[in-house]
């Protein structure tokens, strides 16, 4: 190919009468490859490749009115549940032709500068994650027909759709958990009070206790991170004797809760025993070995973008509000449970009346 060939601005259309298609299919490949044959795929990519041809993202949202771009809005990336997170998203999206506008988000509540620059991008839809978003913000990306959707929390006074995990079942199931193997005396270590993380997870827990009848339940504000679960720690048992088991919000607390306690001086499980949330891979380490509980990931990610997805297409459907289960993984911060059974005795015994 020469100089001059290379220098050329190639379009659709003639990329698709030199491989022999509709230009309607060209775009369909080049928008992800659905209905497509590999075969005619496979032609199209040779030929574009040739050509150096490379589609126009912009005159595409032209004509279809759709950018392809979906925005993701987070605050803690240092939680490593929302990096695993962030990647399946990324995963899912890119497999169906979409782009990531990533918005890491510094302060609780999303700020207008933040949604600024959403509409600037002209996202099709929008995923919320741990930052909060207020009913002027939500107005606003509605007034634009963007689709917006919250993951892993819900906000009662928004009418926007969620999926989430079922926090309170399982902070109940948790609690449960933890009576009947023998532990009486509880403390919790929270997220930021205001999210519906954090209130589920109270008042699920808080409600097995107060059906056991457990009278010992202490509750230490924190923040979703590792240095918060550290301090908190600490903080706490200077303040209570006699704690035998931290439910920690999350994971990442849970983590910074064990290192603290060693530093201390304790045991873990024969001293305190220590269970988290989510289920994130350093969890599973063996220095942690932490028992937790394991939200279905991949079936909230794939929920969302369908609910996204959804509204995308027709923006005169409700909200729909998606929760989901998860499962307890038991591992070795958590000491066995506690058996009550008599010695058996052997030989003859004595002194009997």
């Amino acid at each position: 190919m020469d100089k001059k060939t290379k220098k050329r601005n190639y379009t659709s259309k003639e990329v698709a009468e030199m491989a022999g298609v509709s230009q309607s299919t060209v775009s369909r490949v080049f928008a992800g490859g659905a209905n497509v044959s590999e075969k005619k795929r496979k032609k199209i990519l040779e030929v574009a490749d040739r050509l150096n041809y490379m589609p126009n993202a912009h005159a595409r949202s032209l004509i279809t009115r759709k950018s392809m771009m979906i925005g993701i809005v987070m605050r803690n990336m240092r939680n490593p549940f929302y990096s695993e997170v962030l990647e399946i998203f990324h995963n899912r999206l890119s497999a169906l032709g979409y782009h990531l506008i990533f918005i890491n988000s510094n302060n609780e509540e999303i700020q207008e500068s933040e949604i600024t620059q959403l509409l600037e991008y002209s996202v099709d839809g929008v995923i919320i994650t741990d930052a909060l978003l207020s009913s002027p913000a939500s107005d606003r990306l509605k007034r634009y027909g963007i689709a917006v959707v919250l993951f892993n929390r819900y906000t009662e006074h928004l009418a926007s759709s969620a999926v989430f995990c079922d926090n309170y079942l399982a902070a109940k199931q948790i609690a449960a958990y933890l009576v009947d193997i023998g532990h009486r005396s509880f403390a919790f270590i929270s997220g930021p009070s205001d999210t519906s993380t954090t209130i589920d997870r109270l008042r699920g827990f808080r409600e097995v206790l107060d059906k056991r009848r457990i009278g010992k339940f202490v509750i230490e504000p924190g923040s979703y991170t590792y240095e918060s679960g550290f301090r908190s720690a600490q903080e706490l048992l200077t303040k209570n004797t006699g704690i035998d088991c931290i439910f920690c919000g999350n994971d990442i607390i849970a983590l910074g809760v064990m290192d603290a306690l060693r530093v201390i001086g304790f045991k873990i499980p024969k001293d305190i025993s220590v269970i988290g949330f989510d289920n994130i891979r350093m969890g599973a380490w063996a220095s942690y070995s932490l028992t937790t509980w394991e939200q279905p990931v991949e079936d909230m990610v794939d929920a969302t973008v369908k609910v996204l997805l959804r509204e995308i297409k027709d923006k005169t459907l409700p909200p729909q509000v998606i929760t989901m289960k998860g499962r307890l993984i038991v591992r070795n911060s958590v000491r066995p449970a506690i058996q009550d059974v008599k010695p058996r005795t052997r030989g003859r015994q004595t002194g009997k009346k």
